[in-house]
């Protein structure tokens, strides 16, 4: 059965994170639609350019991503460095969840470590989770319906997080996340390839893989699987 995988992040270049997972529910043939707050506009990697310039560059780099991990690709109108959690962008986010409908979320979590605890990563995560119970509203995302069908939440997993773990078996889907590592490297200079490579064989390894990607589980119950949409969900009281 087709779903719909909603990965919601900060900036271009964040599903360095989740390329591997992305690429494998595309490839069983579930809707993934990758979304980016803001454009990455602060960057310094691309130059003497102006944000307007950096923004139009990073925008094409994403689009690039999308075609690389097979997923549509779209932009909420943040602006770099200042993502907030209000009741605004709460606001948004529902809606464009009401409008896309998941099955699952995948987004930022908290972060202790650096990169992980950018602000505007933080902040995203903290917009998408408050937006999927929102999504349910209908007063909030009117005109669109209500999202009231299950949308577990997932977030990129920081090393010193005490949630449960969910790890995605993404063996096969390596040469499309280094792919994609290559892809960004070329044009902003990260990831470092070796870094990619260890991230995934370890990670693997800790589960008994040659290669996953981990992430937190806030409904769902802790494991090794093929799909996020695998893992069972939990009741919610």
């Amino acid at each position: 059965m087709t779903k719909t995988l909603l990965v919601i992040l900060a900036h271009p270049d964040d599903e360095i994170g989740c390329a591997a997972t992305i690429a494998a529910h595309s490839a069983s043939g579930h809707r993934v639609v990758l979304v980016f707050l803001a454009h990455g506009e602060m960057t310094e990697a691309l130059g003497p350019l102006s944000a307007a310039e950096v923004a139009e560059r990073r925008r094409a780099h994403a689009h690039e991503s999308g075609k690389i991990l097979g997923c549509e690709i779209r932009f909420l109108n943040y602006q770099d460095t200042r993502i907030h959690c209000t009741p605004d962008a709460n606001y948004d986010v529902a809606k464009l969840i009401a409008e896309v409908k998941p099955d699952a979320v995948l987004t930022w979590g908290e972060g202790w470590i650096r990169g992980i605890r950018h602000p505007d990563h933080q902040a995203t995560g903290q917009i998408v989770r408050g937006a999927v119970t929102l999504s349910r509203i209908a007063r909030v995302v009117a005109p669109q319906t209500p999202h009231r069908a299950a949308a577990p939440i997932f977030s990129l997993r920081d090393k010193h997080s005490p949630l449960p773990a969910v790890a995605i078996d993404v063996s096969a889907f390596v040469p499309q996340a280094m792919a994609l590592g290559a892809f960004y490297r070329e044009r902003i200079g990260w990831p470092p390839e070796e870094w990619h490579q260890n991230r995934l064989r370890r990670a693997g390894e800790d589960w008994g893989v040659a290669a996953a990607e981990v992430f937190d589980a806030y409904e769902s119950e802790s494991g090794l699987y093929r799909e996020l949409f695998d893992s069972p969900v939990l009741p919610p009281f």
